[in-house]
């Protein structure tokens, strides 16, 4: 009975520490208060990776899981491309002051979130094909152009559980599902009184 417990409690440690290597890394300005971001528009993700869909397929649940979460409300991402297209704003393109301030009186948003799909790919866990996917999201204030949160993370189909008890690995968007919403978790959801909106520079 006492061997059972103790490989039952290495087993708990072993996976604690496997999920903990997944966390995110986050940033959230200290001087700033989020709660005016009431919109939100998801730009196109830059893709870094040799993965043609990646970017669309992390935007579709990024959008999604905004929504499903109650974060922000989001501006349908057709509207979003096609202001985009008419401003003459190209993915992945650094924005200007001036581009981000037309894009956000247009969209009727208080911020931006764009980002990139830094891996997106197939990688081999012994002799299991498992997906794989990396993400960093950045939240930017349309008028002053502060970077308000931004946060990177990683996640793949392999499981300490799966590969002891030989459970099927997750698919693509299982593994991109599971990163997004660890990934927005870090956004704060309640905040200090005493911190002030932040103002646009003059």
């Amino acid at each position: 009975m006492k061997k059972i417990k103790y490989f039952l409690l290495v087993l708990v440690i072993v996976c604690l520490a496997g999920c903990s290597t997944k966390s995110p890394v986050s940033f959230t300005r200290e001087d700033v208060t989020l709660d005016f971001v009431k919109k939100v528009c998801v730009m196109p993700l830059e893709n870094h990776s040799e993965e043609k869909f990646a970017a669309e397929l992390a935007r579709n649940v990024i959008n999604t899981q905004i929504l499903e979460m109650g974060l922000f409300d989001i501006v349908d991402k057709g509207i979003v491309d096609s202001v985009r297209y008419e401003e003459a704003v190209e993915p992945g393109t650094p924005l200007s002051a001036h581009a981000l301030q037309r894009l956000g009186q247009r969209l009727n948003v208080n911020a931006i979130i764009v980002g990139s799909v830094d891996l997106a790919g197939e990688k081999r866990v012994g002799s299991v094909i498992v997906p794989e996917i990396s993400l960093t999201l950045r939240l930017i204030e349309i008028k002053s152009g502060l970077i308000l949160w931004q946060a990177s993370g990683y996640n793949d189909g392999d499981s300490m559980l799966g590969r002891l008890f030989g459970l099927t690995p997750g698919d693509t968007y299982q593994v991109a599902l599971e990163l997004v919403r660890n990934i927005l978790h870090t956004i704060p959801q309640s905040f200090d009184d005493s911190i002030v909106e932040v103002e646009p520079k003059k």
